[in-house]
């Protein structure tokens, strides 16, 4: 494969970002990335959303970009919560727009917010956090579609509880890491996990892909977000996903292509793509 600016030329297999923070790109960048996609393989990336003004430059994408861009709508949760009535906005605004969307997200805990507090000594209130996570997943259950969360180490746990009350079987853990209990109960419930680019030198992350069932499983990049390793001050690009498909294939001992596209399958077939 040959490459340019540290990204390949052309892939040999399908590639899916199945989390991408599309409205936080400059425009130029953003646009420039967008139309790069087709060539390099990249058949679909999931464009998660921070709040309802993300959420609308997402719809807005998706619009501009039909069948390559895929956008979910919801609340990040590493953000001060905002007021009811801007909570009520957006709920309305999800179901105002549910024919548009591929999942509710990113929704979930402020895990490193709350331990950001904790190291300063400041209180932290994680009980408005749960409420707006239940309402969204009570909306997700609602409208009949998959979750985007953030949720790691102790957090996901709390995730768990509230999902099994929601009835909710269809979740998707980006980025996680979490304890070998955690991993079992997500695995045996049939959530959904994606790897970063820092599959290829993160320790915890190349675990975790050891361990966890290989139909439950995605590429993904959570761009912009930068990286490090081979990927050092490149800006985050959803071709890396070929990278991640490669060392996932490593870690599995399978042929590249045969794992890139059992990761495409799986990215398919949870968001029904």
């Amino acid at each position: 494969m040959s490459y340019v600016h540290g990204l390949p030329c052309e892939a040999s297999f399908p590639l899916i970002d199945a989390h991408i923070h599309l409205d936080l790109y400059d425009e130029v960048t953003r646009e420039r990335l967008l139309q790069e996609l087709p060539n390099l393989g990249v058949e679909a990336v999931i464009a998660v959303s921070m709040h309802l003004a993300s959420s609308q430059v997402n719809h807005a994408l998706a619009e501009r970009h039909p069948g390559l861009v895929f956008p979910a709508f919801g609340f990040h949760p590493e953000q001060p919560i905002p007021a009811d009535e801007e909570i009520n906005r957006l709920l309305d605004w999800i179901r105002g727009h549910v024919g548009n969307m591929i999942a509710v997200g990113e929704i979930g805990l402020p895990y490193y917010a709350r331990k950001e507090a904790e190291e300063q000594g400041a209180p932290f209130e994680l009980e408005p956090y749960l409420t707006l996570l239940d309402k969204l997943l009570a909306l997700a259950r609602e409208l009949d579609k998959p979750v985007a969360l953030h949720a790691v180490y102790e957090d996901a746990d709390l995730v768990c509880d509230l999902l099994e009350q929601h009835c909710i079987s269809r979740a998707h853990f980006h980025w996680f890491k979490g304890s070998s209990s955690t991993v079992q109960r997500m695995a045996e419930r049939g959530y959904y996990v994606s790897f970063t680019p820092d599959l290829l030198y993160e320790s915890e992350i190349q675990d975790l892909a050891r361990r966890y069932p290989p139909d439950r499983v995605m590429t993904e990049t959570d761009g912009p977000w930068p990286f490090e390793g081979p990927f050092m001050g490149q800006i985050t690009h959803p071709a890396m996903t070929a990278e991640v498909a490669t060392a996932w294939a490593r870690i599995q001992g399978l042929p590249p292509e045969e794992a890139a596209a059992a990761l495409c399958r799986n990215a398919r077939s949870f968001y029904g793509l």
